[in-house]
């Protein structure tokens, strides 16, 4: 049985690649690449003369399973990408999927990556961070940074410049204004780092059109950010959201998430004790705290915070012989 061998490459100096990884491109049986032309001109300054072969995101799907049997019948198989570790944003976890469901071994070398250098050079907390690497583009996006407002781990997104100005704007209003720091083209000739606010990168870049690839290293929530909103708070977050072009719906449902977490204590039946604020339903409707279900607390805040910025009216059923 062989082993597959993940082999970062330099994101950008060339002086990072280091001495196993040449040696182990020169001992496998083939080399995996996410282009065959950048990597070939790798493989040319470093004289390694190895067979190459393309895996990259449109054929991973067909060829995973193939390479992994390769691999179990005694190849030895190493995977770069065109920059920095493999699998990190880049083709590469379902063929790791594929030998560690057959057993085979499976090493990755230390070496180059972007993220890193980026985070520990960011004057941010990274004792604890989550890299989330590019954001959704269009479907999960608002959902992803709507989970991510109450992070209170440092964040790390990659981003291309031509998308980067709409990155801000969409942290700007989910996040509110946090520091920020933006690192562009990591071990390169014109590697910059910016560490600002959320809002002055956003004035920026508006102004001077972003240049390079960045890393975005965007600090965590403070304890004191994650206390949600009072009811009439909520509802006018839910107008900055609409205002800031978030549809009505959405802006409804991110304000009821952030007021939930005040109202709801988690009880060792799974189910919620709620404390409802005077004025929160109708007048007739004299309710002081219910037991109910996790989804029943969503309809129910989104219903009242959509009703006040105008999307549609409460549900008039919602009282205390109809909750579950």
């Amino acid at each position: 049985m062989g082993t597959l061998y993940l082999v970062p490459t330099p994101v950008g100096n060339l002086e990072d690649m280091t001495m196993r990884a040449i040696r182990i491109l020169k001992e496998a049986d083939l080399i995996l690449a996410e282009d065959t032309r950048t990597s070939g001109l790798l493989l040319k300054h470093f004289d390694i003369k190895n067979q190459l072969c393309s895996h990259h995101k449109f054929n991973e799907h067909q060829t995973a399973n193939a390479f992994a049997a390769r691999i179990a019948a005694g190849e030895n198989i190493a995977l770069i990408s065109d920059a920095g570790t493999p699998a990190i944003s880049d083709p590469g976890f379902m063929l790791v999927r594929a030998c560690v469901e057959r057993g085979v071994e499976v090493q990755c070398l230390p070496g180059a990556t972007a993220f890193v250098p980026a985070l520990v050079s960011s004057g941010l907390p990274c004792e604890r961070f989550t890299f989330e690497g590019f954001l959704p583009q269009k479907k999960g996006r608002q959902t992803r940074l709507q989970a991510l407002a109450a992070e209170e781990r440092t964040m790390i997104f990659y981003e291309a410049p031509h998308k980067l100005v709409n990155t801000l704007k969409d942290m700007l209003s989910y996040f509110g204004d946090r520091n920020i720091s933006l690192v562009k083209e990591i071990t390169k000739l014109h590697e910059s780092a910016k560490r600002t606010t959320l809002s002055e990168a956003l004035t920026d870049f508006e102004e001077t059109p972003p240049k390079g690839e960045f890393v975005l290293i965007v600090e965590g929530a403070k304890i004191e950010d994650t206390v949600p909103l009072t009811l009439d708070e909520a509802v006018e977050y839910a107008k900055n959201l609409v205002a800031g072009g978030m549809p009505t719906s959405m802006a409804a449902k991110t304000a009821a998430n952030e007021r939930q977490l005040r109202c709801i204590i988690v009880l060792p039946n799974a189910l919620y004790h709620v404390q409802i604020p005077q004025g929160f339903f109708h007048s007739d409707q004299k309710l002081s705290s219910v037991l109910i279900g996790p989804f029943y607390v969503a309809r129910t805040f989104t219903s009242c915070i959509g009703r006040a910025v105008g999307v549609g009216a409460a549900d008039d059923n919602i009282g205390s012989g109809n909750i579950k």
